[in-house]
C-alpha cells in the first residue's frame, strides 16, 4: 500500500500528496484533462502543440527551463489522446520553484506570434520527420481511420493532418487553452521530502487565486460497434512488408481491460510470447512481431504487428497470425502461461514504483480516473484474473466482424 494525501482548492484543483521522507527530492506531477480526443476534427494537433507552447514562457517568467535548472531541476511532458502530462523533479530545499514555474503557466501563458510561429514549426518539423518521412511512420495514421469511425480516437495525438498545426491561429490556442488548461481541469502530484501542510501552504499561495475558469464538459461521440471485418492496403518506400491488426477492447475501466492486457502478454510481449516463438523463431515468416494493447480511457485497441521476412506474402502472414489466435481460443492458456505473465506484471508494476516521477504521475493519473487510490488496487486486479476471465475476454474480442487489418506493403517488393 503506497501512503498519500489530498485535497481540493475551491477553484477546483484536485492536490495529491505522497510523501517519501527516504529520498532528497521532491516529484511535481501536473496533469491536464485533456488530449488528442477533446479537439475540433478541423483542427488537431492542439494538445500536442500546447505540450510545446507551455515551454515557451509565461506571462511573468519569460524563460521556464532557466530558474529550473538554477534550481538544480529536470522536467519534461507527454501528451496521448487522453491527457497532458508535465513533470519536474527538483531538491526538496527548492520545492517552491517548482509551484512558482506551473501556477505561471496555468494562470496564462505569454501568448504572441513569435512563440506560436516557433513552436509551430517545431511541431511541424516534428510531424515530417516521424510520421511523413520515417518508414511506416504513417501506419497510426490509417490504423485510426480504419478502426474509428466516430470517436476522436481515429486521428495521431500530433494531429489528423500537417494543415491543422500549419494553419493554427493566435486566436484559436487561446480559446483552447482557456478551456482546458485551468484548475478544475487537473490534478497536482506532489510525491518525496515535503509535507502535507508544506503542499497545502504552497498550494494556497501560488494556485488559489487562479480563476477556475468554466467548467469542460466532455461530449465524445461513442463509437458504434463494429459489425464487419475492415481492411485496406498501402504501398510505401518501405524496405519490407508489414501486417497491422486490430480489435476493439474495452476502455481503461472496464474489466476486460485486465485480461486483455494479459493477453497481450502471452500473445506478443517479447521473445519468449507465443508469436515471436512460433511466427519468427520456428516458422520464419516475419522478422519481428509483437502485441500490445493502446491502453486508452475511452474504449481502444488490441493491436497485433509485424513486418515480414522478404518472400512472405501477406496473406501467409495473415493466415498464420489468424492461425495462433484461433490456438489461443480452443486450446486455452497454460496455467503455467498465466502465473508467467502475472509474475511480469508484478515485477514491471514494483520496478516502476520505486521511481518517485512514475509514482507522482500514476497517482495524478489515477485520481484523473475517479480515485487515486486506484493505483493500489491495480495489481490485485491483475492477480485475480482468471482463466474463466481469459476466455471470455478472448471469445469478445477476438471476433471476425470486430477486426480491422492493415497491410503496409513495400514499393520495391511489388513494383
Amino acid at each position: 500500500m503506497i501512503q498519500f494525501e489530498r485535497f481540493n482548492l475551491a477553484n477546483g484543483l484536485r492536490v495529491i500528496l505522497h510523501q517519501d521522507l527516504s529520498t532528497p527530492m521532491v516529484a511535481f506531477n501536473i496533469l491536464y484533462d485533456v488530449g488528442a480526443r477533446d479537439e475540433d476534427p478541423e483542427r488537431t494537433g492542439f494538445a500536442h502543440l500546447f505540450e510545446h507552447l507551455m515551454f515557451g514562457g509565461s506571462e511573468n517568467i519569460p524563460s521556464y527551463d532557466e530558474p529550473l535548472q538554477m534550481a538544480g531541476g529536470e522536467n519534461n511532458a507527454y501528451t496521448t489522446n487522453d491527457i497532458t502530462n508535465y513533470y519536474i523533479q527538483l531538491p526538496k530545499e527548492n520545492i517552491e520553484t517548482a509551484f512558482w514555474l506551473e501556477s505561471d503557466r496555468m494562470l496564462s501563458l505569454a501568448f504572441n506570434e513569435n512563440s506560436l510561429d516557433v513552436q509551430r514549426k517545431v511541431v511541424s518539423e516534428e510531424f515530417k520527420e516521424h510520421y511523413i518521412n520515417k518508414p511506416y511512420g504513417d501506419a497510426w495514421n490509417h490504423l485510426r481511420k480504419l478502426a474509428y469511425k466516430q470517436h476522436p480516437y481515429q486521428w495521431m495525438t500530433i494531429g489528423k493532418e500537417l494543415k491543422h498545426i500549419e494553419e493554427a491561429q493566435l486566436q484559436d490556442v487561446k480559446d483552447f487553452f482557456f478551456k482546458h488548461y485551468r484548475p478544475q481541469n487537473a490534478v497536482i502530484c506532489v510525491a518525496g521530502n515535503t509535507t502535507l501542510e508544506e503542499v497545502k501552504n504552497l498550494t494556497e499561495k501560488w494556485f488559489a487565486n487562479i480563476p477556475a475558469g468554466e467548467k469542460y464538459e466532455r461530449n465524445i461521440p461513442e463509437e458504434p460497434k463494429q459489425n464487419e471485418p475492415r481492411e485496406a492496403t498501402v504501398t510505401a518506400d518501405v524496405p519490407y512488408d508489414a501486417l497491422y491488426k486490430v480489435w476493439h477492447i474495452g476502455g481503461r475501466l472496464d474489466p476486460q481491460y485486465y485480461p486483455a492486457d494479459i493477453i497481450t502478454e502471452i500473445l506478443g510481449s517479447g521473445h519468449s510470447s507465443r508469436l515471436y516463438q512460433r511466427l519468427v523463431k520456428e516458422q520464419h515468416l516475419f522478422s519481428n512481431i509483437s502485441c500490445y494493447h493502446t491502453g486508452s480511457t475511452d474504449p481502444g485497441l488490441l493491436v497485433i504487428e509485424g513486418k515480414l521476412i522478404e518472400g512472405i506474402t501477406v496473406e501467409k502472414a495473415d493466415a498464420a497470425i489468424l492461425h495462433e489466435i484461433n490456438l489461443l481460443k480452443t486450446e486455452g492458456i497454460s496455467e503455467e502461461e498465466l502465473e508467467k505473465a502475472k509474475n511480469k506484471v508484478e515485477a514491471m508494476m514494483v520496478f516502476e514504483d520505486m521511481n518517485l516521477l512514475a509514482r507522482a504521475n500514476n497517482f495524478a493519473f489515477y485520481e484523473l480516473l475517479g480515485d487515486a487510490n486506484l493505483m493500489n488496487e491495480e495489481l490485485d486486479k491483475y492477480l485475480s484474473v482468471t482463466m474463466n476471465d481469459l476466455k471470455t475476454a478472448m471469445d469478445s474480442i477476438f471476433i471476425e466482424s470486430n477486426c480491422s487489418t492493415l497491410k503496409y506493403l513495400s514499393k520495391n517488393l511489388h513494383s
